[in-house]
Formats: C-alpha cells, sequence, structure tokens
C-alpha cells in the first residue's frame, strides 16, 4: 500500500464514524435554512428546485402535469383502439402542459422521423470502444459525441438573447430524441447480434420503430415498448439522472452535455441500474428453485434468507414512494392482460410481490416495503427474448430522456440560474453539533 493510501486509511474510519455520529445525534440541528440531517442525507427531501414536468406523491405515485399513469394510458392518443398510447404524445404533454390530439402527436411523430438520421462519426466513436464496454458506456459516449450539432451552442455563440434560450435548446431536444432510439438499437444489435443492423421502418411510430430496430421478432413487443418508455419517462426534478442534467445544463451547457451527464447517473446500480440488479436477484431464486418459479412458502422462505445474509431485497422500496408504484402497477396489470402471467419469470415476480411485503413488514427496518418500478421490468423484456440485462438500463435511458429535455427546455424558457449550493464542512457540523 502506497504511503499515501496508507495515511487515508488511517485516517477515514475515524472521520466517517464523526460524521455519522453527527448525522444520528443532531440531525435536527439547524444550518440556518437546512439541517444536519439534510446536509448529510443527500439533500432527500429538501424543497429546493422547481419542476412542473411531473410530481411524485409518497401514495399515489408519479404524476405527469397532474395526470396519472392511468389516466395518460386512457387519454392520451394512441396507434389504434387495442394499442397503448403513444409516448410521444406524453413527451407534448410533459413540454407544453396539455394533452395532445392525434394530428399533433402525428405532427410530432412527423418531425421526429425527419430529424432521426445519426452523424457517420458518432457510429464511428460506437465502433471505436470495446464491444465489451457497458451498453450505457457506449449510449453516454454516443450522446455526448453528437455535441458538434447543438444549435444552443452554435446560436449562444453567435449572440442569442437570453428569452429566446429555449427555442435552440427544443430544437437539440428534438433531435436528440429522435436519434436515440437509432442509437439505442445500433448498440444493442452491435453488443448481443453479431453487429447486424435493422434499418429504421418510417411506417411506425417512434416507440414501436425502436423494437423494430432491436430486430424482437413478437410484434407484440411493439406494444410493450411503448408502455415501457411511456412509464420511465420522467420522475421530477430530484433524482440522480434529472437533477444531474439540471444542475450541468444551469452552467448552460446543451442538450448533449447535459443528458449525456445525466445518462451517467442513470447507470448506478443506486439508480437505473436498479433493473439490472433486480433481474439478476430473480434468477438467482429460480436457479435456487432449479429453474423453476417458486411457490409462495418457498419465496417467502428465500426472502428470509435473503435478509438473514445481510442482502437487501432489490426492487422494494423507494426513496420517496410509500405505497406500491404505479410503474410496477402498470407492468403487472400489462402482464395479466396479455397473458403472460404463466412465463416463469413473471411468475416468479408476481409470486414475490405476493409475499415479499408482508416479509419486510415483518422484518421492520424497511421504510416502505412496496415494488417500484425495478421489479417488473426485467420479466417483461424476458418474455419477450429479451435477455440481456446489460442492456435494461439505455431503454430506462431512452425513456428518461423524454423528462430530461423537457426540464431543460422550461430551465431555459424560465431563465432558472445556475445552481450553486453552499457546502459546509465537517468542522461546521461539529461546531453546529456542539451548540
Amino acid at each position: 500500500m502506497s504511503s499515501l493510501k496508507q495515511r487515508l486509511a488511517d485516517k477515514i474510519p475515524q472521520w466517517r464514524e464523526e460524521v455519522r455520529g453527527i448525522a444520528k445525534q443532531h440531525g435536527g440541528v439547524s444550518l440556518g435554512d437546512t439541517t444536519i440531517a439534510k446536509v448529510t442525507g443527500g439533500m432527500r427531501g429538501l424543497k429546493s428546485l422547481v419542476c412542473d414536468t411531473s410530481y411524485l406523491d409518497p401514495m399515489e405515485g408519479i404524476r405527469f402535469r397532474g395526470h396519472t399513469i392511468p389516466q395518460v394510458r386512457k387519454v392520451l392518443p394512441k396507434p389504434g383502439p387495442d394499442l397503448e398510447a403513444y409516448p410521444t404524445g406524453l413527451w407534448y404533454l410533459l413540454l407544453t402542459g396539455e394533452l395532445p390530439t392525434a394530428d399533433e402527436v402525428k405532427a410530432l411523430e412527423d418531425d421526429l422521423t425527419a430529424r432521426s438520421e445519426v452523424p457517420g462519426y458518432t457510429y464511428d466513436l460506437i465502433r471505436a470502444l470495446p464491444v465489451s464496454a457497458h451498453p450505457m458506456t457506449q449510449f453516454s459516449a454516443a450522446i455526448l459525441s453528437m455535441q458538434p450539432t447543438s444549435e444552443f451552442a452554435r446560436q449562444y455563440h453567435e449572440g442569442l438573447g437570453k428569452l429566446d434560450y429555449w427555442k435552440p435548446t427544443l430544437d437539440d431536444a428534438l433531435n436528440l430524441v429522435a436519434r436515440l432510439p437509432v442509437i439505442a438499437s445500433y448498440i444493442y444489435r452491435r453488443t448481443y447480434k453479431n453487429d447486424i443492423h435493422i434499418a429504421a421502418d418510417p411506417t411506425l411510430d417512434w416507440g414501436a420503430n425502436f423494437a423494430h430496430m432491436m430486430g424482437v421478432p413478437d410484434k407484440a413487443y411493439q406494444n410493450l415498448m411503448r408502455v415501457y418508455l411511456l412509464i420511465h419517462a420522467d420522475h421530477e426534478g430530484g433524482n440522480v439522472s434529472a437533477h444531474t442534467s439540471h444542475v450541468v445544463g444551469s452552467a448552460l451547457s446543451d442538450v448533449y452535455y447535459s443528458v449525456s451527464a445525466g445518462i451517467n447517473g442513470l447507470a448506478g446500480p443506486l439508480h437505473g441500474l436498479a433493473n439490472q440488479m433486480c433481474l439478476q436477484w430473480i434468477n438467482e431464486a429460480m436457479e435456487h428453485f432449479d429453474g423453476r418459479a417458486p411457490t409462495h412458502d418457498e419465496a417467502r422462505d428465500y426472502a428470509w434468507e435473503t435478509l438473514r445474509a445481510g442482502r437487501v431485497i432489490p426492487g422494494y422500496g423507494h426513496a420517496v414512494l410509500r405505497n406500491t408504484d404505479p410503474r410496477y402497477t402498470a407492468q403487472r396489470e400489462y402482464s395479466l392482460a396479455h397473458g403472460m402471467g404463466e412465463h416463469p419469470v413473471v411468475k416468479t415476480v408476481h409470486t414475490f410481490f405476493d409475499v415479499v411485503p408482508g416479509v419486510l413488514k415483518e422484518h421492520g427496518k424497511a421504510k416502505s416495503p412496496w415494488p417500484n418500478v425495478d421489479a417488473h421490468s426485467g420479466a417483461l423484456q424476458v418474455y419477450y427474448g429479451v435477455t440481456e440485462a446489460d442492456f435494461y438500463t439505455v431503454l430506462f435511458g431512452v425513456s428518461r430522456a423524454l423528462g430530461i429535455t423537457s426540464q431543460l427546455v422550461w430551465d431555459r424558457a424560465l431563465g432558472m440560474p445556475i445552481e450553486r449550493p453552499k457546502s459546509v464542512t465537517v468542522a461546521m457540523l461539529r461546531d453546529a453539533a456542539n451548540g
């Protein structure tokens, strides 16, 4: 061990325990506009952002411009009477605050199709990365590579007035969202399908075309993709991906810089990568039961084994939600309505839903025993043959770009300032705790 590393190894345990002790014993002590608990607890619950695109209610879940997930699935325009709503219809709602007509969604879809050509150098950059690179690494790098096409960057340097910042930001958002399914499907085919690619179908809508370019043979997957892209689109402004994009954008960095940064946050196992972790746990459980779905009693015992081993049960609990995540419910209802419930992985997810909340309540340490979106999403992908769990967060990223970009447009429209919170030292915490 180097002398520097040894020195840090000597100091860190002492400082770690001191900060934890201050937070535990003096969390309620005021630091002016906040408290020690907020400062040391990741600012959780601290009301310090403006975000109108969506709001996360602890009991109801997410509301998109005031509309719940069941409401938007019902009232947004659809490609057909028995199909799910256009995700781009939700994007229109996030951007404008108004429910779009079918004609307005069609016009937006046509605009996205016209903007969907990806620069050749973006493909070159992806191909310069190892095929073994995580799909989120490829995805973030590809987004950043398109920054030279930014309309905002060009017009800003030409002397764009502040009141018009939102206009080229919207153009950047449209161009990026149009290209994301093309880029994501290219990464999927390159990484998992022998680098054999499938051309876009201009007759399909944005969500369905993404599924088509991935090459999933069951066309019903196109409908599932619409659901998936819709329910993951936005989750107010304080989650890691949205907040990261907001912070970067507050420096007047353009959409490409901002969204790429947000995607990097989404790649973390405590955020978007959680869906991959959830499926891993489900697969481990099924392997424990020789590849079959466990019974309710077996699932209950397995959940307890996980907790007694000092592990968490992934997909259960949420930083804000104190009820079953309506995004989970939407996927569960979709799977049951489309006859997917007897698939072993889907059935296992449903079985754990029946027993895990009770186990966590009895265990007594979880703030919320209810499932979140990640507990179910991987199972539906497996049902349609998309078994490559490393790619699930890219799917999440394509969807989350709808919320991130709509927030960035409104940050520009409202003239939101650069984000610059004030930090404190541990010595200041110590002084405040000691009165």
